[in-house]
C-alpha cells in the first residue's frame, strides 16, 4: 500500500494540491476548491508569501473559513477549517521543496525505528479508488488485522485516544518534531528554520494562536502525524529507560492500542503515553480508555461487529425496503454517527438505486431516512443520496410538500453548514427546482451570490485577490447535475468495504 512518504517531493505537491486533499470530506460534485488552488499556485510562482502581503495575516481573524458540522444533532459542534488558499499553497510549496521534503522524510523514518507502529500516514490510491477509500482499507488491514494477530502473543489490550487532537496541538511542537526539541528551542527566533516557517504559516490563518491546527485537510493530517511521530519517539525512549518490555503499541493517528501480558504493564505504558502527549498540548480521553483481557473481542469495534450481522440487507433478512431501513434506524440509535452506520447506509443506497419500481410507502421511507440523518448528522451525505432517490420517485406535485417536511425536520439541527450543503444538493437539480435559502456561505455561492470565504484584507496583490474569486469553486452548473445524488459522490468506499 502506497503512503505519502513513498512519493517524491513533486508527487507529494500534486497530491496535496488536489481538491480532495485540501478538503477531505465529501462535497457535491459541482463544488471543488481545486481551481482556486491552481490559480493561487500560478500567482505565487514559488515566491515567499510575504511579498504578496501588506500586513501579517495573523493580525486578522477569520483568515481561514470554518465550516460547522454537528456530531449529535444537538450541541456537539465541530469546525472543519478551510485553510486560506494562499497560506495552504504556501505551506505545500514550503514542505515540498526538495531539501525540506528530504528532511521531513528522514525524520519520519527515524520515528519508525521504535516499538510503536504508526498505521495512519495518509495513503495514496494506486487505481481509481478514492484516497479516502484507501485510508479506510488501511484501517482494516493495519489496525484490526494486526490486532487480531497480536492476540497470539499478548493477553491484554488497552485502547485510548486523544481528546480534540487537532484543536489542542501546540504548534511550537512542529519544529520540535522536525528538528528535535533542544535544537528548536535554541533556534526559536530563527525565522529561516523549516519548522518555524511551518509553525508561523499555520498561526497566520488562526489569528496567531499557538494552540491547535486546522482540521479537514490531508496536509494537516500529515502535520499531525509528524508531531505524533515525535511523541512516539519520546514514549519509546521513556519506556526503554524504565526497562518496560514485552509489549506492543499500534497507533492510528490519535488512537492508541497498547498490548501486553499484565494489567501492570499496559497501565504503566498508558501513564508514559499520557505524560508525553501533554508535552505537545494533548491529553487522553478517560471516558474512551478501555482495558480488555480478550484481544480478539476487544480489537473489533462493537459497531463493526454489529454491522457484520447487518451487512446482508437483502430480501432473505428483511423482505422490504422499509424493514431494511428500519433495521438501519435501530442500528443508528445504538451506534450514532459511526463508521459502520455510514457503510451500511452506503450499501442500502446501492440496493435502493438498483431497485425496480416505485415503493408504495415512499413518504414512510423518507421519514425514516430523515430521522437517521437527524440522529446521526455525520451520515448526511449518504442520507442525501437516499432522499434524492426517493424524491425523484414522487409525483411532481408532491415533491415540494415532501421536501418541506424533510427540511422542517432537519432545520432543528442548529448551526450545521456542512449538512445544509447536502440539503441544497437534493433540491438544486432542475427536475426538483426548489429554491434553497441558507446562511451557509458555500450554499450562497452555489446560488450565484458573491461571497468571500476567507479574510483577504492582508493581501496587497490584486491578481492574487482575483485568484481567490469564490465563484470558481462551482465547477458545474448546479441545476444541471443529476437529480439523484450519484453513488460515487457519497460512497466513502465501495459496496464491499464492509469486508475489509
Amino acid at each position: 500500500m502506497k503512503t505519502i512518504i513513498d512519493l517524491s517531493n513533486e508527487e507529494a505537491k500534486v497530491y496535496f494540491l488536489k481538491g480532495s486533499s485540501y478538503f477531505n470530506n465529501d462535497l457535491p460534485n459541482y463544488v471543488s476548491f481545486e481551481p482556486i488552488l491552481t490559480n493561487v499556485l500560478k500567482i505565487l510562482d514559488g515566491n515567499d508569501i510575504k511579498i504578496f502581503q501588506k500586513r501579517n495575516p495573523s493580525d486578522f481573524s477569520d483568515v481561514n473559513y470554518s465550516l460547522i458540522t454537528n456530531k449529535d444533532g444537538k450541541f456537539a459542534w465541530r469546525p472543519i477549517e478551510l485553510i486560506h488558499p494562499v497560506i495552504y499553497v504556501s505551506l505545500v510549496n514550503l514542505i515540498c521543496e526538495p531539501t525540506n521534503w528530504a528532511i521531513i522524510l528522514q525524520r519520519l523514518s527515524e520515528f519508525e525505528s521504535g516499538p510503536i507502529d504508526c498505521c495512519s500516514l495518509p495513503t495514496v490510491s494506486t487505481d481509481q479508488q478514492k484516497d479516502v477509500e484507501e485510508t479506510i482499507k488501511n484501517w482494516w488491514q493495519e489496525i484490526e488485522q494486526k490486532s487480531l494477530k497480536l492476540s497470539l502473543e499478548y493477553s491484554h489490550i488497552l485502547q485510548t485516544d486523544v481528546v480534540d487532537c487537532y484543536g489542542s496541538l501546540y504548534t511550537h511542537s512542529i519544529p520540535w518534531a522536525i528538528h528535535g526539541r533542544d535544537e528548536s528551542k535554541k533556534k526559536r527566533a530563527d525565522k529561516s528554520l523549516l519548522g518555524n516557517k511551518i509553525d508561523s504559516l499555520i498561526q497566520a490563518g488562526r489569528y496567531g494562536q499557538t494552540n491547535g491546527i486546522s482540521q479537514g485537510s490531508t496536509l494537516m493530517d500529515f502535520i499531525a502525524e509528524l508531531v505524533l511521530g515525535f511523541v512516539d519517539s519520546q514514549i519509546s525512549q521513556e519506556l526503554k529507560d524504565k526497562k518496560i518490555e514485552d509489549f506492543h503499541i499500534l497507533r492510528y493517528r490519535d488512537d492508541y492500542r497498547i498490548f501486553g501480558n499484565s494489567d501492570e504493564t499496559v497501565e504503566a505504558i498508558l501513564q508514559v503515553v499520557s505524560e508525553k502527549l501533554r508535552m505537545v498540548g494533548m491529553k487522553l480521553g478517560t471516558s474512551k480508555t478501555q482495558l480488555s483481557r480478550n484481544i480478539v473481542g476487544g480489537s473489533i469495534k462493537p459497531d463493526k461487529l454489529a454491522a457484520i450481522a447487518l451487512s446482508d440487507l437483502g430480501e432473505e433478512n428483511a423482505q422490504t425496503l422499509q424493514k431494511q431501513l428500519l433495521r438501519l434506524h435501530s442500528f443508528g440509535l445504538q451506534y450514532p454517527n459511526s463508521g459502520a452506520l455510514r457503510r451500511l447506509l452506503s450499501i442500502y443506497y446501492k440496493n435502493l438505486s438498483d431497485n425496480k419500481g416505485k415503493p408504495k410507502d415512499l413518504e414512510v421511507l423518507l421519514a425514516i431516512a430523515t430521522d437517521i440523518g437527524f440522529v446521526s448528522p455525520s451520515t448526511f451525505p449518504g442520507i442525501a443520496g437516499i432522499l434524492s432517490y426517493l424524491l425523484s420517485l414522487a409525483p411532481p406535485g408532491q415533491k415540494n410538500n415532501l421536501w418541506d417536511k424533510v427540511l422542517k425536520k432537519m432545520k432543528h439541527i442548529p448551526y450545521n453548514g456542512f449538512l445544509e450543503i447536502w440539503l441544497q444538493r437534493i433540491v438544486v437539480p432542475k427536475e426538483i427546482n426548489i429554491s434553497f435559502e441558507s446562511a451557509e456561505a458555500i450554499c450562497r455561492i452555489v446560488n450565484g451570490q458573491s461571497i468571500n470565504l476567507w479574510e483577504n484584507g492582508w493581501i496587497s496583490n490584486n491578481d492574487l485577490k482575483k485568484a481567490l474569486d469564490t465563484s470558481n469553486i462551482v465547477v458545474k452548473i448546479a441545476s444541471e447535475v443529476e437529480e439523484v445524488v450519484q453513488y460515487d459522490e457519497i460512497a466513502l468506499f465501495n459496496q464491499k468495504a464492509i469486508e475489509y
